[in-house]
C-alpha cells in the first residue's frame, strides 16, 4: 500500500544521521494547539490530534532513533490563552513544533513567540495572510489554505455563474476581516459588486438580525465570512428564513465536510466551496481516511488532512537534518518535496506558504449521494498560481526584491 511505502522510505532516510542525532530533551515533542470544544472543534480539534498521531505512527513513533511525542491543548480562540501555552510550551515543556492552531488572532501571536524562541510553527487552521506576508517567520509554514485562496477559488465561480451582487457577512476577528477584504476584491475583480457588510461576534447563537439586514439588501448573493459552528448556524438560520426560497443565493467563503455532514444534503446542495483536499479523491486517501474515520468517528476536513502533512513533513526534515535545531529543520523543509497522500503539486515558497494544487468542489443533491460522507463534486483543479498571494506583491522580508 502507498502510506507504508511512503512509511519505509521516511524511515530509511532517518537511519544514516542516526548516529550523529541531536534531540533537545532526548524527544520530539510537537504540541496540537487547537480547539477542542469550540466553534471549529468538528473541524480541528480532536480530529486534528488523531492526524498528528497517525503521522507520528506510519514512521513508527520514532526519529533518529529518539520518541516522538504528541500533546496537545485547547486555546478557546482566545489569544492571550493560546500565547500562555506556548511560551509555557517552548519555555517548560520542550515542545518543539506547534501544529494546526485554528484562529488568526491566536495564529499571529503563536507566530511572534515561535520567532522569538525558535521554534517550528505549522499552521493548518488558521487562514489569515499575515502568517506569510506582513508577519511571515522563517520558522512559520502555513499547510493548507489561506482566506486568499478560498475567496479565489469561491467568490470568483459565484460570480462568474451570475452572482453578481453580493451583501457580505463576517465574524469580528482577523479572520473574518480578511475573508472579507479579499472576497471582496475578487467580487470586484470579477465584475460583481458588494452593496453591504456586517461582522458578527464569534460563536454567535442568533443570527436573525444580521440576516434580516441582508434580506433586505437585495443582493443576489450572500456570502458567509466565518467558519465552524458558526457558518451552519449562519445557515440554518438563513433557510429557516426562506432567504433562498425568496430568491437569494447563499455561498459560504469557507466550508468544510463536516459543515456539510451537519446540515444535510437537503440544506446544502449546489454550495460551492474550495477544498485543499477531500477524502474520496483517490484510492490512497480514501484508505487513509478510512483508518481515520474509524479513530475519530468522521471523515478529515482539509484541516485535519494539512495538519497529517505538515507532521509528516516536519518530521521528514527532522530525520534529514540530524537535529531538532529549528533553523536547521526549517531549511531541510523548504528543500525536500512536500509527499503525502493528500498534496498534489505541493512546495513551500520563501515566504512559507505551501503551496499546492486546490479544488473547486460542488456539494451534491441527495440522490446523487452514494454512500455515507459521499457529499462533494469536484468540478475542477484550481492551480496553485490562481491561489497563492503573488510574491511580486509581498510584504515579507524572507521574500527577495519584496516591496518594504
Amino acid at each position: 500500500m502507498r502510506l507504508n511505502a511512503l512509511g519505509v522510505a521516511l524511515l530509511a532516510a532517518l537511519l544514516p544521521a542516526a548516529a550523529q542525532a541531536q534531540i533537545s530533551g532526548d524527544v520530539v515533542k510537537l504540541g496540537v494547539l487547537t480547539d477542542l470544544a469550540g466553534v471549529t472543534a468538528d473541524i480541528t480539534g480532536k480530529g486534528s490530534v488523531a492526524a498528528a498521531e497517525i503521522a507520528v505512527e506510519e514512521i513508527g513513533g520514532t526519529v533518529l532513533g529518539k520518541p516522538v511525542q504528541v500533546i496537545s491543548a485547547d486555546h478557546q480562540h482566545k489569544a492571550d490563552i493560546g500565547l500562555s501555552i506556548a511560551r509555557r510550551w517552548f519555555d517548560v515543556e520542550g515542545v518543539d513544533a506547534i501544529v494546526d492552531v485554528p484562529n488568526s488572532g491566536v495564529a499571529l501571536a503563536v507566530q511572534n513567540a515561535a520567532r522569538e524562541k525558535k521554534r517550528i510553527a505549522l499552521y493548518s487552521g488558521a487562514g489569515t495572510t499575515a502568517l506569510t506576508n506582513e508577519q511571515c517567520s522563517p520558522y512559520g509554514f502555513h499547510w493548507t489554505y489561506d482566506t486568499y485562496a478560498v475567496s479565489h477559488g469561491t467568490a470568483s465561480a459565484v460570480v462568474k455563474a451570475g452572482g453578481t451582487s453580493w451583501f457580505i457577512l463576517a465574524s469580528d476577528y482577523a479572520f473574518g476581516h480578511q475573508l472579507q477584504a479579499d472576497a471582496t476584491k475578487v467580487i470586484e475583480a470579477a465584475g460583481g459588486k458588494v452593496v453591504g457588510a456586517l461582522r458578527h461576534p464569534l460563536n454567535t447563537a442568533d443570527f436573525s438580525s444580521f440576516l434580516l439586514r441582508a434580506q433586505s439588501s437585495g443582493a443576489k448573493v450572500i456570502g458567509i465570512a466565518n467558519a465552524g459552528n458558526d457558518t451552519t448556524n449562519t445557515m440554518k438560520q438563513a433557510g429557516e428564513f426562506g432567504l433562498v426560497q425568496g430568491g437569494q443565493n447563499l455561498a459560504a467563503l469557507i466550508f468544510f465536510l463536516q459543515d456539510v455532514h451537519a446540515l444535510g444534503l437537503k440544506a446544502t446542495q449546489g454550495t460551492y466551496l474550495t477544498t485543499a483536499s477531500y477524502w474520496d479523491a483517490n484510492e490512497a486517501t480514501r484508505s487513509w481516511s478510512k483508518a481515520f474515520m474509524a479513530r475519530t468517528g468522521m471523515m478529515p476536513s482539509m484541516l485535519h488532512a494539512g495538519v497529517y502533512g505538515a507532521v509528516r513533513h516536519y518530521l521528514k526534515a527532522v530525520a534529514k537534518a540530524g537535529t531538532d535545531d529549528a533553523d536547521k529543520v526549517a531549511a531541510e523543509m523548504r528543500k525536500i518535496p512536500v509527499e503525502d497522500v493528500f498534496s498534489e503539486n505541493a512546495q513551500i515558497r520563501d515566504d512559507g506558504r505551501v503551496t499546492r494544487t486546490m479544488y473547486l468542489a460542488r456539494v451534491k443533491k441527495p440522490e446523487e449521494s452514494r454512500y455515507p460522507w459521499d457529499y462533494l463534486e469536484i468540478v475542477r483543479s484550481i492551480p496553485p498560481e490562481e491561489t497563492v498571494w503573488p510574491l511580486s506583491e509581498s510584504k515579507c522580508a524572507l521574500v527577495k526584491n519584496a516591496p518594504r
